[in-house]
């Protein structure tokens, strides 16, 4: 059988309930804001290293371009080269 409780019938009374509800419910705040402040620490803290790999990244992509670009300069003047040397074969 369910419990019937009772309603505070002064006034004082069931604005101390109140204030208590009040109070539990801002603690209960209090303590959801500083663990989101945490999450939103670590996610910066993601942030910042993904950031960081990206641009070692980025960097690593640049270095291959210019290798890619010597070898294509390479392989273009081997081509010349070997035009020229077909040419003065008899």
């Amino acid at each position: 059988m369910a419990q019937i409780l009772a309603f505070p019938q002064k006034p004082q009374d069931r604005l101390r309930a109140a204030l208590r509800s009040l109070e539990a419910a801002l603690t209960e705040q209090k303590e959801a804001v500083g663990a989101l402040r945490g999450s939103l620490a670590a996610l910066g803290g993601a942030v910042s290293g993904l950031e960081t790999r990206v641009q070692d990244y980025r960097g690593a992509l640049a270095g291959t371009a210019r290798e890619l670009d010597g070898a294509r300069a390479s392989a273009r003047r081997l081509e010349a080269t070997a035009d020229g040397w077909a040419k003065q074969a008899p």
